[in-house]
């Protein structure tokens, strides 16, 4: 056999709704069911998306404690504290940046760097 034989294998339409039949019963999953039939779970996964039952794929569902709610309420809130003091140091450096540009215009230098230099002050 070559390498590049590759059995590609087809599958009717009767025989993809009985596996989501199968499915929906709840008596085997995906991966019990591909075992049985020989079929890969992303191939039930593609026929479950082909026949919208969206019922039938996984859902994540996340069980959080009061602990954990409380927790994540003040890291946002500590996020956002961070937010605005991130901000407030950026409007910070922008003020002190235009005031050395203003005196460096009117002490007569030509750039802030210059003045920088004069006063020995690290960029």
């Amino acid at each position: 056999m070559y390498k590049n034989d590759k059995v590609i294998r087809r599958y009717s339409e009767s025989f993809k709704l009985k596996i989501l039949d199968e499915l929906t019963t709840g008596k085997l999953n995906k991966y019990q069911l591909g075992k049985a039939y020989g079929i890969a779970p992303t191939t039930i996964n593609e026929w479950i998306r082909k026949y919208n039952r969206t019922d039938l794929m996984n859902t994540r569902v996340t069980v959080k404690t009061k602990d954990e709610i409380t927790r994540i309420k003040q890291l946002q809130k500590e996020i956002e504290q961070l937010k605005k003091l991130l901000l407030k140091k950026d409007m910070d450096a922008l003020i002190d940046d235009s005031y050395l540009e203003v005196a460096a215009e009117q002490l007569g230098y030509k750039s802030v760097m210059e003045l920088k230099k004069k006063l020995s002050i690290k960029p």
